[in-house]
């Protein structure tokens, strides 16, 4: 079991594991509305199978939301 924390929170999960596996062990809603950072760094959606994920790292689950004011 390796410490993995996500969104600020620590996770026990087994390790390594893929990005795309986290996203999946976590309820993630809209997996395809979502923007993923790993240790600050962005990764693309097409990384996601294959971004392998280690003990220590960080993890960070991003929706970007539209909208505007209304005048």
């Amino acid at each position: 079991m390796g410490k993995i924390v996500v969104n600020g929170k620590l996770q026990e999960q087994e390790t390594p594991l893929l990005l795309s596996e986290l996203i999946r062990l976590n309820n993630v809603q809209n997996p395809e509305m979502v923007s993923v950072q790993v240790n600050g760094a962005f990764v693309d959606r097409t990384a996601f199978g294959l971004t392998e994920l280690s003990e220590g790292d960080e993890v960070d689950f991003l929706y970007f939301m539209g909208g505007g004011s209304r005048c």
